[in-house]
């Protein structure tokens, strides 16, 4: 059996997209929308810790040492690289970090105002491509990051964007429940067809709709 010293952090999820690359986090103040929440309620924020581990190796990363105030999100994986989410309260900014394997850091690939979204509920990177989205809270998507867009659809949750086609998947209970995705111009937010399935996205990076 390989010990894996994650120092605490014992509940491990693959990374969407890559068969090698998995994290966990300590969820210290729980998840990003509860530690703005402690923040802006004037409550100190138990800053978290996330590791990345890579698979079959066992190597573990603490790629970012968090800071007083400060809070990792869910990381995502784009182009063979480990992307992740940090968000500085008392800066009130938005860190988007690129994550080096061969040196064990990471350098910015943006530094946003928190401002930009209107709270951190569901505020996550996705890909393809590499998106900072808010996604399923007050019945729309904001695409926050690297353009903004707004849609508006009950339950409706980000899949992919391949060119100027948005996939999203949205459910219903009417009076069953059943899911299916809709495709979308990107620019103007026009559905363009509606597809009747579940969209699942596998851990390869391939996207499956199940029918």
């Amino acid at each position: 059996m390989k010990r894996i010293i994650t120092n605490g952090i014992t509940d491990l999820e693959p990374l969407a997209g890559s068969s090698e690359w998995y994290w966990g986090t300590d969820y210290a103040s729980g998840d990003l929308y509860e530690a703005e929440e402690l923040f802006r309620s004037g409550h100190p924020i138990r800053k978290n810790r996330l590791v990345l581990v890579r698979c079959p190796e066992g190597t573990v990363y603490e790629p970012v040492r968090t800071k007083p105030g400060q809070y990792l999100g869910r990381p995502a994986y784009h182009d063979g690289q480990v992307v992740l989410l940090l968000v500085d309260f008392p800066k009130g900014e938005i860190h988007i970090l690129a994550f080096h394997e061969t040196t064990g850091t990471t350098e910015p690939l943006a530094v946003l105002p928190l401002s930009i979204a209107d709270d951190c509920c569901n505020l996550m990177l996705e890909t393809p491509p590499l998106m900072l989205i808010r996604s399923g809270h007050n019945n729309r998507i904001q695409l926050l990051w690297p353009e903004r867009r707004d849609l508006v659809e009950e339950n409706e949750y980000f899949a992919f964007l391949e060119g100027n086609r948005l996939y999203t998947s949205v459910w219903y209970e009417d009076p069953d429940y059943r899911e299916e995705v809709l495709v979308r111009d990107y620019n103007t937010g026009e559905v363009l067809e509606r597809i009747p399935g579940n969209f699942r996205r596998m851990p390869d990076g391939q996207n499956w709709l199940l029918v």
